[in-house]
């Protein structure tokens, strides 16, 4: 069967709608048999906000690493966090952990350069559009990333702090949203990242003007295919 995958939740709402992505990919790729068992471990999501606000990752990667280990205690074989902000910890995370990560950056460049795609946007929480969260694994695959510009940086962190980790999402919100989109469109981009695991919440493939890169889906979907490629091993 399918082997046990854990989800290290930072924000509720975004490790809820990763448990149902992964719940969703696992039906289309495997038989009913071989579903995988799916472990949720979540810290407070205040606990994480405090640190990265202090800007203090060695507690974040703690954060993660007591998460893992609950997780690998529960019968996870190994685990990921759907959450973009906290990316830059997993490399300390990692640290004693006794179970293996998988890395959501480096799924989300793979996914870009197997479309061919040169530019690309990124929409998130400051900490991913204003920091390095993908610019490394971006640029060895030869991938510019264009963030936001400073109104509309302000903007996002507006949206998703005061509505899309709540699970809601006001209509000029996303009318807002749409418009970010459609301005990275303008600069050059030729796809846009959805860093921010809530995101599906307000904006769908269907009404985005750019081709979307759902960073905790594309990770859903890889830890899907770990999972049934580790029992066949």
């Amino acid at each position: 069967m399918a082997r046990h995958i854990g989800i290290v939740g930072v924000s509720p709402e975004g490790a809820a709608l990763c448990f149902r992505q992964i719940a969703r990919h696992a039906a289309l790729a495997l038989d009913p048999h071989l579903q995988p068992t799916i472990s949720v471990y979540n810290l407070p999501f205040s606990d994480y906000l405090d640190a990265i606000r202090r800007d203090d990752w060695r507690a974040v990667g703690s954060l993660l690493r007591d998460s893992a280990i609950k997780l690998a205690d529960a019968g996870a074989e190994f685990c990921f966090s759907p959450d973009n902000a906290v990316q830059h910890a997993v490399q300390l995370a990692e640290v004693g952990c006794p179970i293996p990560w998988l890395k959501m950056t480096d799924a989300v460049g793979e996914a870009i350069a197997k479309d061919g795609r040169k530019t690309v946007g990124v929409i998130g929480t400051k900490v991913v559009t204003c920091g390095s969260v993908y610019q490394t694994d971006l640029g060895i695959r030869g991938i510019k990333l264009v963030r936001p510009d400073d109104a509309d940086t302000d903007r996002l962190e507006s949206i998703i702090f005061d509505e899309l980790v709540y699970g809601s999402i006001l209509e000029q919100s996303r009318k807002d949203l749409l418009g970010i989109v459609s301005r990275l469109a303008d600069r050059g981009c030729e796809g846009v990242i959805l860093g921010c695991s809530e995101a599906p919440i307000a904006i769908t493939r269907g009404e985005s003007p750019l081709p979307l890169y759902n960073a905790a889906e594309i990770m859903a979907e890889q830890a899907v295919r770990h999972a049934r490629d580790a029992a066949k091993a």
